[in-house]
């Protein structure tokens, strides 16, 4: 089963957008709130090689990148490949 992480804050359209698409998918996904947690955003910032911004997307612990990189590989048909792959 493909493993899916989302790093996500409130409010944020970007996620929400990521998030919607995952869910359509219907692709069980680990969101991982950074809000209000200084360590959970410290990790991500260190899996994504200094990224602060969000939403950052992973699958299979492969850093994919945040929302716009999501949708390109959903319109290139690259994104249900990688999703149809097993960890």
């Amino acid at each position: 089963m493909v493993k899916v992480e989302i790093y996500t804050t409130m409010a944020c359209p970007f996620c929400t957008r990521a998030v919607n698409l995952l869910s359509a998918k219907n692709i069980d996904f680990e969101k991982i709130d950074v809000t209000l947690s200084t360590a959970k955003r410290q990790a991500m910032r260190i899996r994504t090689n200094g990224q602060t911004s969000v939403p950052q997307i992973f699958i299979n612990d492969d850093h994919i990148g945040g929302c716009d990189d999501l949708f390109r590989l959903n319109q290139t048909g690259q994104l249900d490949k990688i999703l149809s792959m097993t960890s």
